[in-house]
Order: structure tokens, then sequence, then C-alpha cells
């Protein structure tokens, strides 16, 4: 590194903290100088964490920019629809900017970003972290060697996971689209430009259907209550959306204590955890929340060349790992987001890259080691003055978002959509 950078967060909560805990194990890298977050506590213990002087601690991030230039750049960690003016006004300000995706929930928005990041000259990286994992980098190198030859079509599972669905989509804070964004932009934004990087080219239409299928007042079991803690007990155990059974038998009475149970209390603990289940979001019934958002989705490209592309998007899974199938003009490949098989068609062979091995040091934090990868690229890009070290560039991130709006269009208009 050629210079040691300093680092705003904005927005101490989940997401936040993920790109705090880099700074953490790479203090020589980067310096966390300001903080911008409303939550006093979770303020408090980020600063505490980092020596981060009250002075610049700030309650919300409109507090953060009227001041002068504090740093070299900001992690914008704010709910999704609170993106485009922070974004704006720190690329006025000259701040490189790490933008936790979506970028913004509509598509006039994302091009205004694009648009001040362009003006003011300023880095921006969008957390599209599927790219930066180590098992990406390693199907790139397969695909470009020619091994399976030309990629004729792909077909993408996103398994949200059930608990995951039941605490994100349908009690938490991506539950409702008026309140944050469409579950495709929310949850799928990367899966769709990770598809657009793997196929490396243009996308020129995008048909989709998607439905909320499950998670509604229509589903509720027979004599099932408003609120976990009140179900009848023959009920309640036979749920898998629990949230007695999600937070605490599966999680907290085995000692786990980190996301996603720290979103319910910031200070974890029985008495914390029994009061947020009583009175919080989280401890509804998945039948009688505000979600609007759809539980599957399915999603179709097609390529400039002619090459297509599947996506499926499913809340209705065990794992939340994703799976691959790549069909080439010479073999094909199937992935589990960790091992690539190929299969050559001349000679009927096989072969199986690990790319935890293939890495020397595994899968390091969240998203199959991308949340580690995306900040290791952009301090290195800062650092450097190199923006060749951020995998997307603005235009082409800009380009896998309108993939996304124009897939939601088509799933409520029923039609194909051109781009």
């Amino acid at each position: 590194m050629s210079k040691k950078v300093t680092l705003a967060i904005l927005g101490a909560g989940a997401r936040g903290g993920c790109y705090a805990a880099y700074v953490k194990e790479f203090p020589e890298q980067v310096q966390i100088t300001a903080i911008a977050e409303p939550d006093d506590f979770r303020r408090k213990k980020m600063a505490e964490a980092f020596q981060v002087p009250e002075d610049r601690c700030f309650r919300s991030w409109e507090d953060f920019v009227k001041q002068p230039k504090m740093c070299d750049t900001v992690a914008i960690c704010t709910q999704d629809h609170m993106h485009e003016e922070p974004a704006i006004l720190c690329a006025r300000l000259g701040y490189h900017i790490l933008l936790e995706k979506p970028m913004a929930p509509t598509a006039e928005a994302c091009k205004r970003i694009v648009a001040a990041v362009k003006e003011a000259g300023v880095m921006m990286a969008v957390c599209h972290v599927l790219r930066y994992t180590s098992y990406t980098k390693l199907l790139k190198n397969i695909l470009a060697s020619g091994e399976i030859g030309d990629i004729v079509s792909i077909q993408h599972l996103e398994p949200v996971g059930y608990w995951h669905q039941a605490h994100s989509f349908v009690r938490g804070s991506w539950r409702n689209e008026a309140e944050s964004s469409f579950m495709l932009l929310a949850k799928c934004c990367h899966d769709v430009d990770w598809l657009r990087g793997v196929m490396g080219k243009k996308c020129t239409a995008i048909h989709s259907f998607g439905t909320l299928r499950h998670f509604r007042a229509s589903e509720k079991p027979a004599g099932a209550a408003d609120r976990c803690l009140d179900c009848p007990v023959a009920v309640e155990s036979n749920c898998p959306y629990s949230a007695s059974k999600i937070y605490f038998r599966d999680r907290f009475i085995k000692g786990e204590t980190d996301w996603p149970v720290n979103v319910l209390a910031p200070e974890v603990n029985a008495n914390s955890l029994q009061d947020a289940l009583e009175n919080g979001p989280y401890g509804r019934c998945v039948y009688q929340c505000d979600n609007d958002v759809v539980d599957n989705q399915v999603v179709n490209m097609v390529f400039e060349d002619g090459s297509t592309a599947s996506m499926t998007m499913t809340a209705f899974t065990f794992h939340a790992g994703r799976y691959t199938r790549i069909f080439g003009t010479r073999g094909e490949i199937y992935t589990d987001s960790s091992k690539i098989t190929i299969r050559h068609f001349l000679d009927n062979s096989e072969r199986v890259v690990d790319s935890n091995v293939a890495n020397d040091g595994g899968i390091q934090t969240g998203h199959g080691g991308g949340d580690f990868g995306i900040m290791e690229n952009f301090v290195g890009a800062v650092a450097q003055n190199d923006p060749s070290l951020i995998l997307t560039g603005v235009d082409e991130t800009l380009e896998s978002h309108l993939m996304v709006f124009a897939a939601e269009e088509s799933r409520k208009k029923q039609t194909v959509c051109t781009l």
C-alpha cells in the first residue's frame, strides 16, 4: 500500500460492521476516522472499537456531510432508499465511495448517482461482492481459457433460505417495497450483475415471473396467533418459520449471537431477545406481516450474441449457497460456489477445482469471501489511485442495475423488456 486510507462509516449496522471487520484485521491499510449512525449503542460501540473521537461521531449522514471533507473514503451502509442523497453529496465533497448494493431503489436515482460520481471524478465501488470471491476469479479464468468453448447458456439458482426470507424479507427491513425496494433488487442485483460479468457481454432482452406465493394471510395455520410467543404450542412447534425456533432454539441457546440474532437487539442476551420477540417486528407471525415482496422469482435473459441465462430466486431452500451450471460448446461446468466441476465433451473426462484449496486461505468472511475481497480491492484502489482494482466500473454497474429494473417491469407488466 502506498498510503494508509482513512474511512468514514455511514451506517454502523450489519453491513457497516462487516466492512469495519476488515479494518480491524488490517489496521495498517485502513483506519476508521468518522462514524454516522442514529442508534446510540451501535455508534458508541464502533467508536470505542476504533477509537474514533466524539467530534467525529455523528447521529446522521446529514450531519456528516455538513462538515468539510475529513477522510479519503466513505462506506455508505444506510438503508436502500437512503443511498442516493449521501452518495451524491459525498461525491461532490470529493470522497471515494463504497456503496452498499443496491445503488438506489429507482433507475433514475441510480443514473443520478453515476452522473455525480463521474462529474466529481471520484472512484465508486458498489458492493457486488460476488465478483470478488476467489471462486469467481477461478471460474472466470477457466472460462477465459476456452476449456468449455463458448458459453451458450447458464442456469443460476439463488437459494435465499427459508429462515433468511422470514428474517429479512417477511419480518425485516426489506419486507415492503415502499419502505426499501423490490425483492430482485434487494437480494439478487448482485446475482444479475454476476451473470452479466460471467457472460462478459451485454444483455439485450429480459423476461421475468415472480409471486408472493406463501408468506401471506391466506396461508396462516388454523389457530395461529399474530405473534410467535403467543401461538399455541401445538401450532408453533409445527412451524419452521417460528421466531422462537429461528432465533432462540436454532441460534441463541447454541451460543450464536451474531447476525441475524444481533439485528433484534444490539446487546444480545436472553432478556433483550425475549423482549424483542414479545414487542418487536421479528416476533410477528410470518403470515401476519406487512410484507409485499415476492418469495419466488425466475428471470430469463438473452445476450447480444444469442446466448441465454436463467436465474431462479426462491425462499424455499435449506442452504443459502448459490448453484450454477454453465453450458459451453465444448463442455459444461457445475458449481456450488466452491467446487467447480468441469466435464469435457471431446474425451468425456472430468476435473474438479476447489476454490477454497486454490486460494490457500479459504473463505475468510461473508459471501464466500466477497466481503473481504471488495474491501481489499477498494482500499487498494484508493491507496494506489488505481480504479482498475474496482472490478465493476460505474457504467457496468449501472447496466446490471438496469437489467434488474427491466426484469421487475417485465414481472409486473407480463411482457418482454428490451435493453
